[in-house]
């Protein structure tokens, strides 16, 4: 059986948007751009059936695409393509200072935010141990929660009772008024 080898292809390309983003409305002129973007790379690039799905854009340059919204993308943009086996990268040609700040700065917060993971893992039977503790704590927390209801409830009754105990119209015992005697 013969081997294919994947070769990593890598192009630079000037990608003129202006004439595809003209012909639709304001609104979705930049959506517009990114589909013209893919469909130039598909066809330069010579991904079969020229599908577009093989193309994927950066996370930054997308962004950077839709920075000045929807109604107002850039005429032109130079991009770097990278074709691994199939699928295709779409990446800056020349990658902005704030951009590979930005990236660093989510790159460092990313390996905090694994470090930290790695750092709570303990071992299986510490978290047996925890798990029965925090059943025993919650079964605890239950039992205070329901006594609390049932205080709240009884609470309730007494004021509902008390309410009732207000709207009762009471009987009133005929008062008998003595007249002073007449001389």
């Amino acid at each position: 059986m013969p081997e294919t080898k994947t070769q990593m292809l890598e192009r630079e390309y000037v990608i003129p948007l202006r004439r595809a983003w003209l012909r639709v409305p304001k609104y979705e002129r930049t959506g517009k751009a990114i589909k013209a973007i893919k469909i130039f790379i598909a066809k330069h690039m010579k991904v079969p059936d020229r599908d577009i799905e093989k193309v994927k854009l950066d996370v930054y340059f997308n962004n950077e695409l839709w920075f000045k919204g929807r109604a107002h993308p850039p005429a032109k943009i130079k991009v770097r393509a990278i074709k691994d086996g199939e699928n295709i990268k779409v990446n800056f040609a020349e990658t902005p200072e704030y951009i590979r700040f930005l990236k660093s700065k989510h790159d460092k917060v990313k390996k905090k935010a694994e470090i930290k993971i790695e750092e709570k893992k303990p071992d299986e039977k510490e978290e047996k141990i925890k798990k029965e503790e925090e059943k025993t704590e919650e079964q605890k927390t239950a039992e205070q929660e329901k006594e609390k209801a049932l205080e709240q409830q009884q609470i309730k009754q007494a004021e509902q009772q008390q309410k009732a105990q207000k709207h009762i119209t009471k009987i009133k015992e005929p008062k008998i008024q003595r007249m002073a005697l007449k001389k």
